[in-house]
């Protein structure tokens, strides 16, 4: 409900539990798949950001030994960040590499993805951001078994 030109809703406060927060400040992602709200709780004056999303029909993702879950844009967005830490890369930008990556998905119309190929869009776009932050995702993802697997990675890095 509007009140004197603010928005109102029913939003659970994350600090006190009120159940009556504002918007002061609203941003939609560039590709328009994502709507940043920042709120401010009306009982403790306290502030937090909510994402909204459309929802959905789900993508199956299917695993290398044939099982099959449902896309997790949390499991991409742990996978970016364990690849990113102690690197120089904002919160931001790496919500943005995981948003972009579920939109590559969303965009590919396919119902079903395996995780290898989930697996190499994340690496494009860590590759694009921070070299050391793809090569610990690549390492992990493509289960480097030595030494010289790193090496003709780190090769192939340096020469593209």
């Amino acid at each position: 409900m509007a009140h004197h030109n603010l928005l109102w809703f029913d939003m659970k406060c994350p600090f006190c539990g009120f159940s009556e927060t504002k918007v002061v400040d609203k941003r939609d992602s560039t590709d328009l798949e994502v709507t940043r709200r920042r709120r401010e709780c009306l009982k403790c004056k306290e502030r937090f950001t909510t994402y909204e999303r459309p929802d959905i029909s789900p993508i199956t993702v299917i695993k290398k030994d044939g099982r099959q879950e449902p896309f997790d844009r949390a499991k991409v967005l742990r996978g970016i960040v364990k690849a990113c830490e102690k690197r120089p890369i904002s919160v931001t930008a790496i919500e943005k590499m995981a948003d972009d990556v579920e939109a590559e998905i969303r965009r590919g119309q396919a119902r079903e993805i395996s995780s290898r190929e989930i697996g190499q869009i994340v690496m494009k776009k860590l590759r694009q951001a921070d070299k050391v932050a793809y090569l610990r995702f690549a390492s992990v993802y493509r289960e480097f078994s030595d030494v010289n697997d790193f090496e003709k990675e780190l090769t192939k890095l340096t020469k593209g």
